[in-house]
């Protein structure tokens, strides 16, 4: 039976998705058991995720040894290494996915993070990892850098189900979503089944806190304190309105008469940074239908253990979040530098997470070649 705290947030059109993808995780049973106790319909990946799959254990020894005796490179070993839990972990999910038509089960894989500032490079992963994973129910990540708007257009046009990640500004939100139906409308002019075509929207919230918080405490009046732990909370309700607005339009419309589904938003970075804040308030303050939260394992268990859910915190709130960002402007944080910001930070995240996988996966190639 599933736990009463997650299933009253799945109750209220949330779903829950795991941050967090390992082979041992697979191997053991942990996912599905925790489809099955605690409302996961779905799985998130990223260069860090994997990156520390790798350095944990030793299920990956006879795929490794494998890959060293048949002389694979490093770059393809850890595609082959990635794809391989990703496409083990969409058939564990597969149940989810069938009942739920479509909208859950997914499993999410990113492009390699240095092709962000590279549209034709991110197309052309994009169809590569669709085509090696193999499975309905994938998630190509791309990120929601400029250059990734014209990369998310081409990939739903191609029929690929994507998941775009980092997004920061509700004015790159809003660019992610006209892709997205940009997409749908080609995919469309080429006859293809919109309703086949799934998409999420990731929009970080504990990393925009974080940022502010620290230029909070920088100008320390009672002023810039009382704002302190709003600012994520903020952006993401005026994403949701901005959602709201965007597919209740006569574009919207006339896709979703053709069969398309919603990009819904993803609440994305929903582990809290700072203790003094209460370890589920990105889960329980964004509660709302039609979004997905995908939670690292510590605030997956701080909900099951502590819940909260107290309905739709979202939708009544536009004019009290729009406030807040107009009282940290006043205070002179500059929302667009913020967010300018930590986009470049979670790009540069990415790429030393990707460059340590890719060392640990030649460190253990080599290790199997010398033992061979």
């Amino acid at each position: 039976m599933a736990n009463t705290n997650t299933q009253a947030l799945s109750d209220l059109g949330v779903s829950i998705w795991l941050d967090d993808l390992s082979r041992a995780l697979i191997a053991d049973g942990d996912l599905a058991k925790l489809a099955e106790d605690k409302n996961v319909v779905g799985v998130t990946t990223n260069p860090t995720i994997f990156a520390s799959a790798l350095s944990d254990g030793s299920a990956y020894n006879d795929q490794v040894a494998q890959l060293a005796s048949a002389g694979t490179s490093v770059n393809d070993a850890v595609f082959e290494i990635t794809t391989e839990d990703v496409r083990t972990a969409c058939d564990v999910l597969r149940p989810v996915y069938d009942a739920t038509d479509g909208r859950d089960g997914r499993v999410s894989i990113e492009v390699e993070p240095g092709l962000a500032r590279d549209t034709e490079g991110t197309i052309a992963q994009a169809k590569q990892l669709w085509a090696k994973v193999d499975r309905p129910n994938v998630m190509i990540k791309i990120p929601a850098t400029a250059e990734g708007l014209p990369a998310i257009a081409a990939a739903t046009a191609e029929g690929i189900n994507v998941n775009i990640t980092l997004i920061f500004s509700l004015e790159r939100y809003r660019g992610v979503m006209n892709a997205f139906l940009t997409g749908l409308e080609q995919a469309k002019e080429a006859g293809k089944d919109l309703s086949q075509i799934r998409s999420v929207a990731s929009f970080f919230v504990s990393r925009v806190d974080s940022e502010i918080d620290k230029r909070l405490d920088a100008i320390g009046s009672e002023e810039a304190t009382a704002l302190k732990g709003k600012a994520g909370v903020a952006n993401a309700r005026l994403a949701y309105q901005a959602f709201e607005e965007v597919f209740s339009t006569p574009r919207w419309q006339s896709l979703a008469d053709a069969g398309a589904h919603l990009q819904r938003p993803l609440w994305a970075s929903t582990g809290v940074k700072d203790p003094a804040y209460p370890d589920t308030m990105y889960v329980v303050d964004l509660a709302v239908k039609d979004t997905v939260n995908t939670m690292p394992p510590k605030t997956l268990d701080a909900l099951a253990d502590n819940g909260g859910v107290q309905g739709d915190q979202v939708t009544g709130n536009y004019a009290d979040a729009a406030a807040v960002l107009d009282a940290l402007e006043k205070l002179g944080i500059s929302y667009n530098e913020v967010v300018q910001l930590l986009e470049d930070e979670g790009l540069s995240k990415f790429d030393k997470s990707w460059e340590e996988l890719l060392g640990s996966i030649k460190s253990e190639l080599d290790k199997a070649g010398a033992s061979a």
